[in-house]
């Protein structure tokens, strides 16, 4: 079984680095292709490329301009580390054990724009490429065009390494869609989380980004390796829905 994540496009510089040893991303090479079409880039290029401020996107510029193939402690960190968003928070990855760390790198995968597919230990440099960008190459328009070969092949490996046929969805629609079902040699399993107001249920981003990180921590430190354990899942008041559940996409609720 694995599972998905999205990337944040918080990312901290300074991450503590982890009590394991770091691996290298798998797309190295491709990951310079792009940078080596975003690093000419201007300030308002690249603001209007990513539709961010200007601040940000001179944030960006340095980070391209600086940005190495070679990727050591030195100038890279962890990916389950280095990433802040919501969905990190809740994973909290610096409190994990280095055993932890270990089934992790088995088990979970994180989708980028910019390096494809990661493992949780695998280096990476401070970036901002999200893959809904509208950057376009010779031969692909789209960076899904770009990744979703390479992207879904590198899972299906994962996959088959993991004894398991599973793919557990816990990335966001703009990341997951990039996997192409098509070619997936497995089936995925999608978890949405759903919060409880007025007797209504619904989906709010920050809860379920949250919860996102919440149940691949859970996940890790549970040692889950086949879906239906996952129904156990009760972390921060969520439950397994089965009304609101069906075969292929499980819901999670909470009261709030």
């Amino acid at each position: 079984m694995i599972a998905i994540l999205a990337p944040a496009t918080t990312m901290a510089d300074d991450a503590p680095l982890l009590p394991v040893a770091p691996t290298q991303p798998q797309f190295l090479p491709e990951a310079a292709e792009l940078v080596a079409m975003l690093r000419p880039l201007s300030v308002p290029d690249l603001a209007h490329l990513m539709q961010i401020s200007d601040e940000l996107a001179a944030l960006n510029v340095a980070r391209f301009a600086n940005w190495q193939t070679a990727h050591t402690p030195l100038n890279g960190r962890f990916a389950f580390s280095a990433f802040r968003g919501d969905a990190y928070q809740g994973l909290d990855a610096d409190s994990l054990s280095a055993a932890d760390l270990e089934f992790a790198q088995r088990h979970v995968r994180i989708l980028s724009g910019l390096y494809g597919v990661l493992r949780p230990l695998d280096l990476v440099q401070p970036y901002r490429l999200e893959m809904k960008t509208s950057l376009k190459g010779a031969g692909w328009d789209t960076l899904y065009q770009f990744w979703g070969d390479r992207l879904t092949q590198a899972l299906n490996e994962a996959l088959a390494a993991s004894g398991s046929n599973v793919l557990v969805n816990l990335a966001s629609h703009e990341y997951a869609k990039a996997v192409r079902k098509s070619e997936l040699r497995g089936q995925i399993l999608h978890v949405q989380f759903k919060e409880e107001q007025g007797g209504q249920f619904r989906a709010v981003s920050f809860f379920a980004k949250r919860a996102r990180g919440l149940m691949t921590r859970y996940l890790i430190q549970q040692r889950v390796t086949e879906p239906l354990a996952l129904q156990r899942f009760t972390v921060e008041g969520y439950r397994f829905n089965p009304a609101l559940s069906c075969d292929g996409q499980w819901v999670f609720t909470r009261r709030v």
